[in-house]
């Protein structure tokens, strides 16, 4: 059984996935809540099914808030030592245009925009069939990010500002959620368990 974990924006959110299919999840609109929502959240989700220990974990290592993603990794890879599960990550834009997929059968391609830092929005661009990223996530402010994405549809948090700045196309205001990582395709659940920042740090080392 795999536990799914996301904390990477203001929704934090938990599934226990088995045989491909959502066993059991839940979902919160948290803000910065975090790390005093999720753990009894997967506390709640464990005692409904007896208290079966999950042999895998899947976390969401971003892009998103940098308080929400490291919350969700601590708590996965610490969870992982405990019970000597696996923990493995994937992305928050993969599990937002997967869902949008889901939804909309006939959609070939999508943009996936999420509220980031400095006034900037997380950009990546998906396809439908097969389903794969079309380019490499960047970081831009909302002007760039309306020329880089020409997808009529946009999902995210970021996805409002996205559509406004380019003037046509529809947002899906969205928060990626853990249940959505039953849709992902093995090779979407492999990443590394560490943040995925988006946009270089805002701290300069200083020169010699």
């Amino acid at each position: 059984m795999l536990l799914a974990i996301d904390t990477a924006t203001a929704a934090c959110s938990v599934a226990l996935i088995e045989d491909g299919a959502i066993r059991l999840s839940a979902r919160d609109v948290v803000g910065r809540g975090h790390a005093e929502r999720l753990v009894p959240m997967i506390e709640a989700l464990l005692a409904d099914v007896g208290g079966i220990v999950p042999d895998a974990i899947l976390v969401d290592c971003g892009p998103g808030s940098f308080t929400g993603v490291r919350v969700g990794l601590a708590a996965a890879i610490g969870m992982g030592m405990g019970w000597g599960a696996s923990v493995r990550g994937c992305s928050s834009m993969a599990l937002i245009a997967a869902a949008r997929f889901a939804a909309d059968p006939a959609l070939e391609s999508c943009a996936v925009a999420l509220t980031g830092g400095h006034g900037e929005l997380f950009v990546q661009r998906f396809s439908a069939r097969p389903f794969a990223a079309l380019d490499d996530l960047v970081s831009l402010a909302p002007a760039a990010a309306a020329a880089f994405a020409s997808e009529r549809i946009v999902a995210g948090s970021g996805a409002p500002a996205l559509v406004a700045a380019r003037g046509s196309g529809e947002a899906i205001d969205v928060f990626p959620d853990a249940a959505d990582a039953a849709l992902l395709a093995p090779a979407f659940r492999q990443l590394d368990p560490r943040p995925i920042y988006g946009r270089a740090p805002d701290a300069k080392p200083k020169a010699a």
